[in-house]
């Protein structure tokens, strides 16, 4: 299995991904610049924010984005037993069921640390492995709003993934480099879509 950062395909269509929340700050202000837009996201929550802000994952699923593993407590899967990178994605899935009625169907290891142990823990769960084409952004380094735009604005083209925080710290300059993404490729004609969407308009 390899981990996928973009689709092939024509039409234009991204998906912006979000690691690390939810956040009560910040994840709000990104539902209001998709909701703006008419797009969708896809947000990689880790299962220790999940139990803190129980009411915000909802609110994110039932404004119609994707909600994907991202572990239970941010770990680096490639230090785990099998058994404890089991226990990771299950607690994480679990809780997500738990809280908006559906499993997630995408998964991304944090620090986008994985082994072949993970590799076919994830095969064996159906997960595809998500990654993404703007690391250059390096938004989890708060390198200024200008670096993480610019950098994730020359990433994009059709079927791009693109990675950016909403938890873990101060995430100020993330939402908006986001903001400031979301108007300009809008304005070039490209839609914003969760990564289940992604895939299924490759798989189609």
């Amino acid at each position: 299995m390899a981990i996928i950062h973009e689709v092939p395909m024509r039409e234009k269509l991204i998906a912006i991904t979000f690691d690390d929340g939810p956040h009560p700050i910040y994840t709000p202000q990104l539902l209001e610049i998709f909701n703006a837009v008419g797009g969708k996201a896809t947000f990689f929550m880790v299962g220790e924010e999940m139990k803190k802000h129980r009411d915000l994952v909802k609110k994110v699923f039932d404004e119609g984005h994707e909600i994907g593993n991202h572990t239970y407590t941010h770990p680096h899967l490639s230090k785990l037993s099998m058994e404890q990178c089991l226990d990771e994605i299950e607690r994480n899935e679990n809780l997500v069921e738990e809280l908006v009625g559906q499993k997630p169907v995408v998964f991304r290891p944090p620090y986008f640390d994985y082994n072949d142990e993970v590799i076919g823990i994830l095969g064996e769960k159906g997960y595809p492995m998500i990654g993404a084409v703007n690391g250059e952004a390096r938004d989890w380094e708060q390198p200024g709003v200008d670096h993480i735009y610019k950098a994730s604005l020359d990433a994009v083209k059709e079927g791009s993934i693109l990675i950016f925080h909403d938890g873990y710290g101060d995430r100020s300059q993330s939402v908006d480099a986001v903001r400031k993404l979301v108007h300009e490729v809008g304005s070039q004609g490209y839609q914003f879509v969760t990564v289940s969407r992604l895939l299924e308009e490759f798989k189609g």
